[in-house]
Parts: structure tokens; sequence; C-alpha cells
């Protein structure tokens, strides 16, 4: 399979609004070519998106698309590549906060990337129902951090055990919200404010949260559909990075 392939992600604009799956791999993870009934229009098959590269993860969010894992005969031997026909995102400033989460809020430490990998694997405990974070996700994700554009967010109890947080991506204004987990009760919703008071620059900067849940439509979650994602989504990455920002150069004497 040829490493320097054309982005041949399909548009998720153009695809039916009964399907949130866009696209597949081309390829399994073992490099076997997939195939599919020619009757079936989408999801589209692409040699791009068949791989987790750093390159294709950020060409996909800039498309509209986010990776999960795909299950082929029961195994994850694929990549699938969606994009919700109604999507679940934030404005910063207004998340809700209770009266019992801001006491809550109170308890804990909260802080910046200073644990990317131990955020990921407690986004994907295994014990977890519908769990889709693997070692594949993990690795991918953790290159994304190495090179500043994938951040977490971590939420410490008084002990100073991680008791909750979440990961996702900056690109421009839009932070791609993966997942998040806690062990502590609130310790997911701390996480979620936090992040929010830091994209609160009234730049009009978004939390995108893929699909809508009840627990993030009663902390303020709005659903958009697809189309107005995809048509929001180039100014929305014009706005410079929070998180992301390059480290400071020394000043000269």
């Amino acid at each position: 399979m040829d490493s320097d392939l054309v982005n041949d992600f399909p548009d998720p604009a153009s695809a039916p609004e009964d399907t949130d799956l866009i696209a597949i791999s081309a390829f399994d993870l073992s490099g076997m070519p997939l195939e599919i009934n020619p009757r079936i229009t989408w999801p589209k098959l692409t040699n791009f998106g068949s791989n987790w590269k750093p390159e294709t993860l950020l060409a996909a969010y800039r498309s509209g698309l986010f990776p999960m894992p795909y299950e082929i005969d029961g195994a994850e031997s694929a990549i699938g590549w969606w994009s919700p026909q109604s999507r679940a995102i934030f404005y910063p400033d207004q998340i809700y906060i209770s009266t019992s989460l801001k006491s809550a809020i109170k308890k804990f430490q909260v802080t910046v990337n200073q644990d990317f990998e131990a955020v990921m694997r407690g986004c994907g405990n295994p014990d977890r129902p519908s769990g889709w974070i693997n070692e594949d996700v993990i690795s991918a994700f953790t290159a994304l951090h190495q090179i500043g554009v994938a951040h977490s967010i971590e939420v410490w109890d008084s002990q100073g055990s991680l008791v909750g947080g979440l990961y996702g991506l900056e690109l421009g204004g839009v932070f791609a919200g993966e997942s998040m987990f806690h062990i502590a009760k609130n310790a997911s919703k701390v996480a979620l404010v936090h992040l929010g008071k830091l994209l609160d620059d009234g730049l009009g900067r978004i939390i995108d949260t893929q699909w809508m849940t009840r627990h993030l439509e009663s902390m303020g979650a709005r659903a958009i559909e697809r189309k107005d994602y995809c048509q929001n989504l180039p100014d929305l990455l014009a706005i410079p990075p929070v998180i992301s920002k390059p480290p400071k150069r020394p000043e000269s004497s």
C-alpha cells in the first residue's frame, strides 16, 4: 500500500442524512484490501484513510471526520471515519455549571497535559461499556500529543490520584473532544468546565463532542446539523489555537 496517497476522503456534507459512517479504510490493518457491496453507495472506501498516521488524522478532522476502530467479522480490523448527521457541540461560555458542580470543583486540582497517556488509558478502560479506544488509538493520539496538537485535562483528588479527565485535539477554534472518564463523581464534568474556561475568549470557539447524549445535553451541549458543521469549519479552523500555542522564544538580552 502506497504511503504517499492523495487525500480521497469523501465530503461529509455530501453524505445522505441517514448515515453517520462516511468512509471505511480501503485496507485492513494487515494491509489486505477490503471490498464493499457495489450496490452500497455510502460509506465510501478510502485509501488515504487506511492508517493512523498524524497527517491522516489531521486531514480527517479538518474535513469534519473523526476515526474509530471498525469491526469486520467481530474483529477491530479496519478504520471507520465518522461525521454524525446531528453533531453535539458546546460553546465554551455556555457550559452549564450546577450548584452541586460548583461545590465539586473546589474538591479537585486540575492540570493540562500532565499525563496524557494516563487519561487516554482511563478513557479506554476495557471494563467500560461500549469501549473503542484500543492500542492503535492510544498510539495515534499520543503521537498527536507529542507534536502539540492533542491535549489532556487531568483531574486529581486531594491524595494526588488521577480520578478523571478528558482528551482531544485542538485545531484552530475547534477542540475535538474524543473521550472523558471519571473515577470520582463529577470529575469528568470538572474537566469539561476547565476546558471551557480555557477556550472562553470570545472568538467563537466550539468544543465538538461528536454524538449527543443526555449527559452532554444536561451540561448545555447543542445539536448542529452536519452540513452546518462542515460549512462553519473553515472559519473555525482559521481561529488561532489557545492550548496549542508554540512555546515562547527566550527574550534576547
